[in-house]
């Protein structure tokens, strides 16, 4: 069913689905903007603490780009989802949103098989061997996860309203801002990812 013909014929939901639209998106933009000032303000923090000395030069676990490497496919794997909703075909989107939850899922799991690695090269987040460096990694890369878990919870319910076919080409606004919020979290992990690549 097109929009045009929603609105000759439910008037009342059309309009719903545009109310929608129109406050729930700047609130996740607001919400975005939050979340990149406080990045923004611990990546400063960090260089400036690495600045006064004692710091401890380290190295990513090499997982690390296998977990960026699952970000951005899961990225891909949205917008396929994406696409696939627009287009009407349901299973489709279905599909492609349940392998975007299970990479975000694979995604978790290499962060903490990193963290592992970490510990074992001596660095710690906190107690008395720990450095400023490593705890400032592991609250960046923590701060991350916990954004994450918030966008796999969104992807939850997104997933389970998908398969009880709840989206269409002419509303989708659920598949729209867990996209959004998703693709927001991929970028936010690169830079993250660069950041303390070249930045030790």
């Amino acid at each position: 069913m097109s929009t045009v013909k929603i609105k000759k014929e439910h008037p009342q939901k059309a309009e719903l689905i545009e109310m929608r639209k129109k406050t729930a998106k700047p609130l996740l933009w607001i919400g975005i903007v939050s979340i990149v000032m406080l990045f923004a303000g611990l990546t400063s923090a960090y260089v400036v603490r690495a600045d006064n000395g004692n710091w401890l030069v380290f190295h990513l676990p090499p997982i690390a780009i296998i977990s960026t490497a699952i970000i951005v496919a899961s990225s891909l794997t949205m917008l396929i989802a994406q696409f696939s909703i627009r287009k009407d075909k349901q299973n489709m989107a279905t599909l492609f949103l349940f392998i975007t939850f299970v990479l975000g899922l694979a995604f978790t799991y290499t962060q903490y098989a990193g963290w592992k690695e970490l510990t074992a090269q001596g660095i710690y987040f906190l107690g008395k061997y720990s450095n400023a460096s490593g705890s400032f990694l592991y609250l960046i890369a923590l701060m991350h996860l916990f954004h994450l878990f918030g966008g796999l919870f969104a992807l939850l319910i997104t997933l389970t309203k998908s398969i009880r076919k709840c989206y269409s080409s002419h509303d989708h606004l659920g598949i729209e801002l867990a996209a959004i919020y998703w693709h927001f979290l991929d970028v936010l992990w690169i830079y993250l990812f660069l950041f303390l690549y070249f930045f030790r």
